[in-house]
């Protein structure tokens, strides 16, 4: 069972690359927001799998939340600086 965890941990970490682009390449500022933002929720789940994996799911959970909750303040207050700033597409 615990080889599942790995290989879906691996997966998500190729997909994070996908978003790593997407955040450093991204032609306009939202796709480099919404990059950032992705990448942040592969990483709230990557922490569950290390939950898993260390059989302490129960400290990782916690973990996992205070990251995700981070990321969602953090791309909001990237969105409201961006929005009164006004629209950049300049790469």
């Amino acid at each position: 069972m615990d080889s599942v965890f790995l290989y879906s941990a691996v997966f998500i970490s190729l997909l994070m690359l996908v978003s790593l682009y997407r955040t450093a390449a991204g032609p306009t500022t939202l796709d480099r927001l919404m990059g950032a933002n992705a990448m942040g929720t592969k990483t709230t789940v990557l922490i569950l799998f290390l939950g898993v994996a260390f059989h302490r799911l129960d400290m990782f959970v916690d973990i996992a939340l205070a990251y995700a909750m981070l990321n969602f303040i953090s791309v909001l207050a990237a969105s409201r600086y961006f929005l009164k700033r006004g629209p950049s597409n300049r790469p």
